[in-house]
């Protein structure tokens, strides 16, 4: 039974990167012997373990052969007699498919090293055709390790267009398409995800309204989403700010299609709104910017209006525009609805003296 650091943490590692989360095969052993030596199973399709002190996974080593559709289409085998290198050689890219040993000796059967010296994403073998997920995952490793200068390799390129062609990407699972995506927007260069993704046409399969914005010369979904994310690490920010340009039913067709969460919906719609509000005002004036307000539930959802005005800022709504109402919120929230009940109002007549303060309030801002 012998133990092998695998995939991410050996790559980052000969990066230079530091090592988040390490994974090891174990080649040689039964389900058993790992439970006898004090691992506890996790695994329900291959055997994954958890290591008693460190909780670090380990997985048998492994062969997958394809036997259907998509990323539940195959086959697990897994027994002592299956080596180290047939293990790594099912993984997606070469930089992926290296081990090390306990004492220090890196395993290397598919040239990873070579292909990280020549910031080179590759497939380890004609089997990266057999999983759609790996487009995606390509796709986001390229948007990751972009700064460090990577590039997918040509004849990787030409096999992805060649799966979407199959049709391969139209089995990818809705929430495995919004779970990449949403890691992707928060990788070191989000755009690049979307740029792999168009240039061997999976965008269009996998998200076809956020494809479209790239046809419309009157968008620009990447540069808002650079925008955002030099604002914001929050995730519904930066996925309100990349489908910003989208019409309420497109984004209603997309949310449906991916499974995208609460938040990142509702956030992208209220932006909508207050940009539409924004571009049919003739000036802001403070009734103008207590309706904004109002639009973006602010006097409830102070935080999640500050959201919102990090996205219209990422979406070319000037700065001072979005500061004005950040200090608008403020001022009118410091009315106190039980100092005006001391006073006798009540009902709609409370709510309007509530309205009439805060208007006050933003009116003196604006003086």
């Amino acid at each position: 039974m012998e133990y092998f650091l695998v995939g991410g943490a050996v790559r980052d590692q000969l990066l230079g990167l530091a090592v988040k989360d390490r994974d090891w095969v174990v080649v040689g052993a039964t389900p058993q012997q790992m439970l006898d030596a004090g691992f506890k199973q996790v695994g329900a399709d291959f055997p994954v373990f958890l290591h008693p002190e460190t909780a670090e996974e380990y997985a048998l080593a492994r062969t997958e052969r394809k036997q259907g559709r998509g990323y539940h289409g195959f086959a697990v085998y897994s027994a002592p007699d299956v080596t180290l290198e047939e293990d790594l050689k099912r993984r997606d890219l070469t930089i992926n498919a290296m081990a090390q040993s306990m004492d220090g000796e890196i395993i290397d059967p598919y040239g990873g090293q070579t292909d990280l010296e020549a910031r080179c994403l590759r497939h380890v073998s004609p089997a990266f055709s057999e999983d759609p997920l790996r487009i995606l995952r390509t796709a986001r490793f390229a948007a990751r390790l972009a700064p460090l200068g990577f590039t997918v390799a040509d004849d990787t390129m030409a096999l992805m267009k060649q799966m979407v062609a199959d049709g391969e990407a139209d089995h990818l699972v809705a929430e495995r398409v919004w779970q990449e995506t949403q890691r992707a927007l928060h990788e070191n260069r989000p755009r690049v995800y979307f740029e792999v993704l168009r240039a061997c046409h999976a965008l269009a399969v996998v998200l076809p309204q956020i494809n479209r914005l790239f046809d419309d010369p009157g968008q620009d979904p990447l540069g808002n989403l650079e925008r955002a994310a030099e604002l914001s690490d929050e995730t519904p920010v930066r996925y309100a700010a990349l489908i910003h340009g989208l019409s309420g039913d497109e984004q209603e067709r997309l949310h449906e299609a991916v499974k995208v969460p609460n938040d990142c919906k509702t956030l992208a719609a209220v932006a909508m709104k207050m940009t539409l509000a924004l571009d049919s005002s003739d000036a802001l004036d403070a009734g103008a910017i207590r309706h904004l307000i109002d639009l973006g539930d602010g006097w409830r959802r102070p935080e999640r209006f500050e959201q919102v005005l990090l996205v219209l800022q990422a979406v070319g709504v000037a700065p001072e525009t979005c500061e004005l109402l950040r200090l608008a919120l403020v001022s009118a929230s410091g009315v106190d609805p039980q100092a005006l009940m001391q006073q006798g109002y009540k009902g709609k007549a409370l709510g309007k003296a509530i309205d009439r303060e805060r208007l006050e309030r933003i009116t003196s801002l604006l003086e």
